[in-house]
């Protein structure tokens, strides 16, 4: 076949596309100009060739369908990649129309086959490019979406008019409406408290501080409103978008309630350490008054003791010097309380008799309660068993319940400033060991009670019913926390009128007899010994060298420890009373001289002392292993223990 006619070959060059025609034998016939432009040939270099040299090994896919096109007269429609040796890579159409001069179906043979290419690379190329970037928008929107509807913050969208058109599952939970029913819905209307809403106009935002519109990308607190009416601190940050013509406002919000308890919680806190530091200087200042107590307190207890032994002729003298008596052990009380509660000392459980804790309370509190015109009722019950416990710590609880009685107190009715501090005990159950006995305290007031909402916060730290400044809210979370400490617990009853309070105590196990805090009436007799005294008050001196010698002891006394070292080594004693505290040679100092001059009196040294808080002392008494008396003291506790003394063989074996 051959493409003739001048208009035939005019029409077929300036086709735009690739316009071939090939032979049986897949040779060239016809070329036109864009096959010979895109090839880069000339027709004489392109007619004859054989297609393969062409358009190179990618023709063997055309060649394999030379059946279909040449002996069945198919025509071939298709498109796809093809590697050209020198074009590259393209995306090519064809129409393959097979050429037989007589229909085939009348045995006519397919002599030629006209082939129609049309280059859509570019086309293709376009199309996988939207492909991607449809594929990077819909990525990007899902990731867009995700974020959104994971993100913690609330992010709300609104048009201009304040109609929300995005809500996300954050916001939903922030203020309690469903997504479905807030779209369409005026953003003001439902989100913000009535007297903060204001309109928009001109694009502001229908959302506000104190009735102003909020400013576009600054962070902002504002108030705003659940579903249940409850409003609620947020900080939204503001940001206006345009799309397709319209403007939109996003919100992003954070509820900020708990961030603002915390911080209420943080600044209570603050203020409870900033109390508890004036409490521990007020401590320190109280037990360094008491200790400057001591050495009087002990002159005054031991000479009303004398002078009542020696006022027993005269029995209106006599009494005098009792009540003078009574009332130095009863300051002597009330001085060792507030310095056990001050010291810093590991738990030690001992035998106590809660009865003694109560009236050593009542002691301390006595002046300022009566000051208060608040009566104190102690309904003790007899035969209490001792407890196993931490005195200073129970004192503590003790103390703080009857100050909060006080302070519960102020405001009532003179006729109802009454407390009233029983006790009692629950033996133990059928079955069951003498030891899970249990004492208890109570302290109840006339006071106006405690408010039903609040009683399960009542033992929490740092919760306080009292005015700024008037407590830290950690007295009864401390007390409670003793109490169970010592296998107990302290509750709030249920009363009729005021607060009652509840301690109790299990007896446990006794590592000693229980034994009364009161001092012996008479003192014991005493073993008669040589005896060295020293302190630096003269007074002290004098008062212990009259005690021990109204006993029927031999006292050499002194008043400082050089002059005390000096007599050990002139004289040999039975035992040693000193102080700690000396200008020149102190305590541990004369203590050394003493197992140095006479090794076997190292364990009889007694050191009669006011200094119950300084941790050097309690480091030197447990290396000398010696024993302490505590000023102020007692003419029976005094000689009771220089007996006690005296009753140890050699080295205190």
């Amino acid at each position: 076949m051959h493409v003739d006619g001048p208009l035939l070959r005019a029409l077929l060059h300036s086709i735009p596309a690739r316009v071939v025609v090939i032979d049986r034998d897949h040779r060239y016939l016809f070329a036109n100009s864009e096959s010979l432009a895109f090839f880069g040939r000339s027709e004489e270099q392109m007619v004859g060739r054989h297609a393969s040299e062409v358009v190179g090994a990618a023709y063997a896919a055309y060649g394999a369908m030379h059946e279909r096109i040449f002996v069945r007269g198919e025509t071939i429609r298709e498109e796809g990649w093809i590697d050209y040796p020198t074009q590259g890579r393209r995306w090519v159409q064809h129409l393959i129309l097979p050429y037989a001069p007589t229909p085939t179906a009348q045995g006519g043979e397919v002599v030629a086959a006209f082939v129609l290419a049309r280059d859509l690379t570019e086309l293709k190329q376009r199309e996988a490019d939207l492909a991607a970037k449809v594929a990077e928008l819909e990525t990007s929107q899902a990731l867009k979406s995700s974020i959104v509807d994971h993100a913690l913050a609330a992010v709300i969208t609104t048009d201009d008019a304040g109609v929300i058109v995005e809500f996300n599952p954050a916001a939903e939970v922030m203020f309690g409406h469903s997504r479905e029913r807030v779209l369409g819905q005026r953003v003001g209307d439902l989100l913000v408290p009535e007297r903060h809403r204001v309109e928009a106009a001109g694009g502001r935002s229908p959302l506000s501080v104190e009735g102003r519109p909020l400013a576009m990308g600054q962070r902002t607190e504002m108030t705003a409103l659940r579903a249940d009416g409850r409003e609620f601190t947020a900080e939204i940050l503001l940001w206006r978008t345009e799309a397709a013509g319209r403007g939109y406002l996003t919100a992003s919000m954070f509820d900020l309630t708990e961030r603002l308890n915390a911080q209420r919680e943080i600044e209570r806190q603050r203020d409870a350490l900033r109390q508890s530091e004036k409490l521990t200087a007020m401590g320190s200042l109280l037990a360094s008054v008491a200790h400057e107590l001591n050495n009087p307190l002990a002159i005054v207890m031991g000479r009303a003791a004398l002078l009542e032994e020696k006022a027993s002729a005269l029995p209106e003298f006599a009494a005098d010097a009792q009540k003078i008596h009574q009332a130095a052990e009863r300051c002597g009380r009330i001085v060792r309380t507030f310095l056990n509660m001050a010291r810093e000392r590991p738990l030690r459980h001992a035998p106590v008799q809660l009865n003694d804790m109560v009236r050593a309370t009542a002691d301390i509190l006595a002046y300022s309660l009566r000051s208060h015109g608040i009566a104190l009722d102690l309904q003790l019950a007899t035969g209490l068993p001792a407890v196993m416990a931490d005195a200073d710590q129970l004192g503590q609880v003790l103390l703080n319940l009857l100050v909060n009685a006080q302070q519960a107190l102020a405001s009532m009715p003179a006729a109802l400033r009454r407390v009233r501090m029983a006790t009692g005990w629950q033996p133990a159950a059928a079955g069951q060991a003498a030891s899970s006995a249990q004492v208890w305290v109570q302290v109840s007031d006339e006071g106006p009670g405690v408010p039903a909402e609040i009683r399960t916060r009542l033992f929490d730290p740092f919760f306080t019913t009292k005015s700024e400044g008037a407590g830290t809210g950690l007295g009864l979370s401390v007390s409670r926390s003793i109490a169970r400490e010592h296998g107990g617990d302290l509750v709030l009853e249920e009363a009729g009128r005021g607060a009652s309070f509840r301690l109790t105590v299990p007896v446990g196990v006794q590592e000693a007899p229980p034994q009364s805090e009161s001092m012996p009436l008479m003192p014991p007799a005493v073993h008669r010994a040589r005896l060295l005294v020293v302190d630096d008050e003269p007074d002290i001196v004098k008062l212990l060298q009259e005690l021990l010698e109204a006993a029927g002891h031999e006292v050499v006394a002194v008043q400082t420890g050089a002059e005390a070292v000096r007599q050990l080594s002139l004289s040999r004693f039975d035992a040693v009373l000193s102080d700690l505290h000396m200008p020149d040679v102190d305590g541990a100092a004369l203590w050394r001289a003493v197992r140095a001059h006479q090794p076997a009196l190292k364990r009889r040294v007694l050191f009669v002392t006011g200094d119950t808080l300084s941790p050097q002392v309690r480091r030197f008494l447990a290396e000398s292993r010696c024993e302490s008396l505590a000023k102020p003291f007692g003419r029976a506790d005094l000689l009771a223990r220089v007996q006690a003394l005296l009753e140890r063989g050699p080295e205190g074996s």
